[in-house]
């Protein structure tokens, strides 16, 4: 209303008066104000360039359905484009489509195309964080027999893993040998690339760059910036590891712009596998600036959790609760000033009145934000005990596995010398693989049913009651429950469903639709309810 706005410009006139008295702690100013702004704009574009990308994912997916079974040199080639779209973009469809191309090269008695594909998979698996697994998947590569284009991404991969080893270690004893072998595939690379090239520009100033000689790298940097030929990929490359070079320089003003406008490529061409964010809100938040590093936070978390990036999500789950403790500080440091600049004015009633609604609503606010943080710390938890249950059940039938086949490969020994090959025939007849799968299975959903006690309880209480489903008694989980178990536990991909269960996308499809047609509530509202379904005990406080 116009009389209120009128007081509390009076009331803001007399309380910066009163503020330039005491010691007042404000969000530090990056001098970056208008560029974040233009970030957060962004950020809200987010999906309809993710939406875009899918798009054009689905037109090759497309593509791969309708080529012939027979044509591997095809599959081979779709394949490939459809890993070049999900390898920045998301992890378990990357690692979908290497094996794919892994196993079609195989089929094709391809070595050079079976080395490709194992260069392939080393980039994502590197990408998560993995570097034994990059190593272990690019070994027995012939690097000689590769194509130029082919052996340079070798090189550049293997420099990236050792760069990276160099800097995760960060000790006098292992970083130095890291660094130097680094530095033999960087100048591999560096000899295979055209010169002049994007590849050539970006794996000199690199080296520089790793190697101490920040000014001679941020040349080469600001060179390839003002070709202006860039995709948005390789803007957003560059002006982050420029950031990172001005860092080196102690400049973090200059380290933050390049970041920001980084993020800014990273969005626009839906690249999910960044650090760009995250050390945009690492600097942020060393600076002072809580607030901005939040929100860049929030939006790496969720980028992270998107790409599936394990490293990522740990680094940035040990730096947000600092952040948003440091957060809750500043609104409780700012309350408490409100309260003293009150003492001061004590004749004025009606501004007391002002101030304490202004308190009020930034209390829900805080309230608000501590919610988002137990929403964030739920998440966080309930993760680690998904992992933690999962992962001893898989050592358990794995293990089980190896002893079976321990004791099938010690009679098979046995009886191979005595020529008893009826007695080897027997055996095998009496592996029972649709026993071993429903065994598998039944397993699963105990597992399953004990992270999520109340799932099939609470999936049933989104359908009327002659449309629910509900396990027999020789059951626990029936298949339309399994599938949504599945995408409880994070599996969305229809194609990965698929492969779990062993059924082909297209039924997969059909049951989802199906089952989704009968509930009470439909579109996302219906998948949002699903992931909603809480884990046992994640509410838990020490």
């Amino acid at each position: 209303m116009p009389g209120d706005t009128g007081l509390l410009l009076i009331m803001r006139g007399l309380l910066l008066f009163i503020f330039s008295l005491l010691p007042f702690v404000l969000f530090a100013d990056n001098g970056n104000g208008e560029l974040f702004d233009e970030l957060k704009t962004e950020f809200s574009k987010k999906h309809a360039y993710d939406k875009k990308k899918e798009e054009q994912i689905q037109v090759i997916k497309t593509t791969l359905r309708q080529l012939p079974a027979s044509d591997l040199n095809g599959q081979f080639e779709v394949c490939n484009k459809l890993y070049d779209e999900y390898k920045s973009y998301q992890y378990d469809s990357a690692y979908v489509y290497a094996n794919k191309l892994l196993s079609l090269s195989q089929s094709l008695h391809d070595k050079s195309k079976e080395d490709f594909s194992k260069i392939k998979m080393g980039f994502i698996l590197l990408s998560s964080g993995m570097f034994k697994e990059t190593f272990e998947s690019m070994r027995g590569i012939n690097v000689k027999s590769l194509e130029s284009s082919v052996k340079m991404e070798y090189y550049s991969i293997t420099m990236r893993a050792y760069y990276d080893l160099a800097t995760y270690n960060n000790d006098k004893h292992y970083t130095p040998v890291y660094t130097s072998l680094a530095n033999k595939y960087i100048d591999s690379a560096i000899a295979l690339s055209k010169p002049g090239s994007y590849d050539n520009l970006y794996l000199s100033g690199y080296k520089k760059y790793k190697n101490g000689l920040n000014d001679s790298a941020a040349t080469i940097f600001y060179q390839l910036l003002k070709s202006k030929k860039l995709t948005e990929h390789q803007d957003a490359i560059v002006e982050s590891t420029l950031s990172n070079v001005y860092q080196s320089m102690s400049q973090p003003d200059k380290s933050i712009a390049l970041l920001i406008r980084a993020t800014i490529s990273d969005i626009r061409s839906s690249t999910k596998e960044t650090i760009a964010l995250f050390w945009l809100a690492e600097i942020l938040y060393k600076k002072g600036d809580i607030k901005n590093a939040y929100v860049a936070l929030e939006h790496a978390l969720d980028d992270a959790e998107f790409y599936g990036a394990r490293q990522r999500k740990t680094q940035i789950g040990s730096l947000l609760p600092m952040v948003a403790s440091e957060k809750l500080l500043f609104i409780e440091r700012e309350e408490r000033l409100y309260i003293r600049s009150l003492s001061m004015i004590t004749a004025l009633a009606v501004a007391v009145v002002v101030i304490s609604v202004l308190l009020y609503k930034r209390n829900k606010k805080l309230k608000a934000k501590e919610r988002v943080i137990e929403r964030v710390n739920e998440k966080l938890i309930e993760g680690t005990k998904i992992k933690e249950d999962y992962i001893g059940y898989f050592f358990n039938v794995i293990s089980g596995y190896i002893l079976q086949l321990e004791r099938i490969k010690r009679s098979v020994d046995t009886k191979l010398p005595a020529k008893r090959y009826e007695d080897i025939q027997l055996m095998a007849n009496n592996i029972n693989i649709k026993k071993e799968r429903e065994t598998l299975f039944n397993t699963f959903d105990q597992v399953f049913l004990k992270i999520f006690p109340n799932f099939v309880e609470e999936f049933n209480t989104l359908f009327k009651k002659e449309n629910q489903i509900w396990p027999k008694e020789h059951e626990v989980l029936t298949t339309d429950l399994r599938i949504f178990a599945l995408m409880r536990m994070g599996i969305t991909d229809t194609e990965t469903i698929a492969k779990i269960l062993e059924y082909s996308e297209k039924t997969i499809y059909v049951y989802k639709m199906r089952i989704k047609a009968k509930a009470l509530i439909h579109g996302d509202e219906f998948d949002q309810r699903i992931m909603a379904i809480k884990a046992v005990d994640t509410g838990a406080k020490n």
